[in-house]
């Protein structure tokens, strides 16, 4: 069984500078890629969620804003909405919370990360964008530590670079990788 089998899913995290390294990566992507795609965006709390429309406009794979329950299907990206962690269940349901801020933020990149940790284990991938924080870096090492990959856009060429210095810092990652890149090697599980 090939890699193109072994994944199950794709979780993104970004912030300062996300929506640009968002669209970048969505441009390059297949339009059959065949992974459910689940991203945090950090946003303000009371913010449209205007990034499913975004990236939908862009014509690939379907966007959407994830719904309490739901389970990610293949080729669907999902985004968190506003001020609300997006956590994935054992079951790979999503749950939605108003728990505590986690660094500074809700929704929070670690709390996605290490609960689809759990519930995908080593068949997830996990990627870390662009931003001004920290957030992710724990995440993206739990993610490592249950046998999936971790991928981190290259911190020169980000917008905002501390995110991805941080979990250069905190996490043995298995890629460190451009905009292109990333989305040249997710087109290549397909």
């Amino acid at each position: 069984m090939g890699a193109k089998k072994k994944y199950q899913a794709v979780v993104i995290g970004s912030s300062a500078g996300g929506l640009n390294a968002l669209k970048s990566i969505f441009e390059g992507l297949d339009k059959r890629f065949p992974l459910p795609i689940v991203i945090v965006q950090h946003v303000s709390p009371d913010a449209e969620n205007y990034l499913p429309l975004f990236l939908n406009n862009m014509k690939k794979i379907r966007v959407k804003e994830a719904d309490e329950k739901e389970i990610p299907q293949p080729g669907v990206a999902y985004i968190a909405p506003p001020n609300y962690h997006l956590l994935l269940e054992h079951d790979k349901s999503f749950t939605l919370t108003i728990g505590e801020r986690v660094n500074y933020a809700r929704p929070s990149i670690d709390v996605l990360f290490e609960t689809a940790a759990e519930a995908y284990g080593e068949a997830l991938i996990g990627i870390i964008l662009t931003g001004a924080n920290n957030d992710g870096s724990l995440g993206l090492k739990k993610i490592k530590e249950l046998g999936g990959i971790a991928i981190v856009q290259d911190p020169d060429e980000a917008e905002s670079d501390s995110m991805p210095r941080s979990a250069l810092g905190t996490v043995q990652v298995d890629h460190v990788l451009n905009l292109k890149e990333i989305a040249n090697y997710l087109n290549s599980l397909i």
